[in-house]
């Protein structure tokens, strides 16, 4: 019989649309203790601790000491953040304080090893800025000298607590892709608003400075699987000013999946942010012009799902890190962004960095120092 224009039925091959379902409810917000409040010092008050602050304040968190080399710094953000807090230069006398538990540490890479070195000593707990450090050798050192105190050493890598990072990442955590496959970013904008500042300088500014958030992305999508291999090049815009190099890729090799990462850091026009990760049971996506404004979709046999999130990554990601580590002291387990899980993520980003200097796959954890 001949099908009538109003039958609705697919024709052979044809796949009906997905059913739009309700998206399930994922703990991707960050998270606050119950009641522990401890009291915090921030060491290192630049521009980024601004951040910081804000966050830490909207959580109602206790900041009491500000410590910076500059003065200045420390007093500008105390008027402007915790006008009851008190400054130094000294961080020594800081570090006696009995009352302070908590020290984030949100000076540059280069200075702040010691500087952790010696608030572990003193049984502080550590937020420590990222990128972590610049050696793995180092950090596993800075790691067991806190298991040795009996404190916590954690790392501020606040993409963890991007709404779409968040929430993909809790996705695949709670078993909704079944087993993971593949993972794909690819990062269209301008970063060239380096020039001028110190980071124009940064050795790697793309993989390294950069790229440590979606490396660390992949650390906390793949659960403890180790990549076997990857491969990366970088090279410099025709139109760019900087030095360093705003193009870069990346390929990486798990042993029954793999993930890639395109950064474009020189896109003046039409600016793209986008994530797809697929598994043997459905697959979650996330794009949009910048990373705060993300659109993600769960797509499974149940339907397709596009949670309305909330928050943005400045300043939830901050508020995500130290409320992580405050939770997890509360409940008396490691936090999930401790220090040896980043190394983790330090050890892709650096294989990356050494297979786009030579030209060559490298085995992730072989290079133990950035190059």
């Amino acid at each position: 019989m001949p099908q009538s224009k109003s039958d609705k039925s697919p024709k052979v091959g044809e796949k009906m649309p997905l059913a739009v379902v309700a998206a399930p409810p994922l703990d991707y917000q960050p998270g606050n203790p119950k009641t522990y409040r401890p009291a915090i010092a921030l060491v290192g008050c630049g521009g980024i601790t601004s951040w910081h602050l804000r966050a830490y304040r909207a959580a109602n968190y206790r900041v009491v000491v500000l410590c910076d080399v500059n003065l200045e710094n420390a007093i500008r953000r105390r008027d402007e953040f915790y006008p009851d807090a008190d400054v130094t230069d000294d961080l020594h006398k800081l570090l006696r304080r009995e009352d302070v538990e908590v020290v984030d540490i949100a000076t540059h890479t280069a200075v702040r090893p010691p500087l952790i070195e010696a608030a572990l000593k003193a049984r502080k707990h550590v937020l420590s800025q990222k990128p972590f450090v610049v050696d793995l050798d180092l950090g596993e050192r800075l790691a067991d000298l806190a298991d040795k105190n009996a404190v916590t050493l954690a790392v501020n890598q606040n993409a963890r607590w991007a709404p779409h990072f968040s929430y993909m990442r809790e996705a695949v955590r709670e078993g909704l892709l079944g087993y993971l496959e593949s993972a794909h970013c690819d990062v269209h904008w301008d970063h060239s608003w380096v020039e001028g500042t110190a980071f124009e300088t940064t050795p790697h500014l793309i993989l390294y400075d950069f790229a440590i958030h979606w490396f660390d992305f992949l650390t906390t999508l793949m659960g403890g699987v180790a990549p076997t291999r990857v491969f990366a090049s970088k090279v410099r815009s025709n139109a760019q000013m900087i030095d360093a190099p705003l193009l870069a890729q990346v390929a990486i090799e798990y042993p029954s999946a793999q993930a890639s990462l395109i950064f474009d850091g020189h896109t003046r026009y039409g600016r793209l942010d986008r994530v797809y990760i697929a598994g043997s049971e459905g697959s979650i996506s996330s794009s949009g012009p910048d990373q705060d404004h993300q659109q993600v979709e769960l797509t499974t046999a149940a339907g397709v799902a596009r949670p309305e999130l909330v928050g943005s990554w400045f300043p939830d990601g901050f508020h995500g890190t130290m409320g992580e580590l405050l939770l997890a002291l509360e409940q008396q387990r490691i936090p999930m962004h401790n220090a040896r899980n980043n190394l983790v993520s330090l050890a892709l980003c650096f294989a990356a960095v050494a297979s786009a200097e030579r030209g060559e796959p490298i085995v992730p954890g072989t290079v133990r120092k950035l190059p």
